[in-house]
């Protein structure tokens, strides 16, 4: 079965977090890039309390085929309890980058 691209949402409490994660990632090749987002703004319940912190959010390009071990990563290196990682499948894209994002990944396009 051939690995499909996907976009994972990962939350980092500043931007330093998430370079750092993001690092080993990319060096891992279980992620072809992470882009980091400044000025997140998360409200949520959390141990019945309403919450309101400021974050990042990382923008994690990845296949289905390295998810696994990207998340198994995160959960390993984040600081949360319960981190933020939610993968969502990418239905298009222009065909280069997504040959390079699997290239990235140790898959051959």
């Amino acid at each position: 079965m051939k690995s499909e691209a996907m976009v994972v949402l990962c939350t980092f409490p500043d931007f330093e977090k998430a370079r750092q994660i993001g690092a080993v990632l990319v060096e891992r090749q279980v992620a072809a890039c992470i882009n980091i987002l400044p000025g997140a703004t998360s409200i949520y319940r959390w141990e019945g309390k309403i919450e309101e912190e400021s974050e990042v959010l990382g923008v994690i390009k990845t296949t289905t085929e390295a998810y696994p071990a990207l998340e198994a990563a995160i959960l390993k290196l984040h600081p949360y309890d319960t981190p933020e990682v939610l993968a969502l499948p990418v239905q298009m894209g222009a065909e280069k980058y997504l040959a390079w994002v699997a290239g990235e990944v140790g898959e051959n396009p």
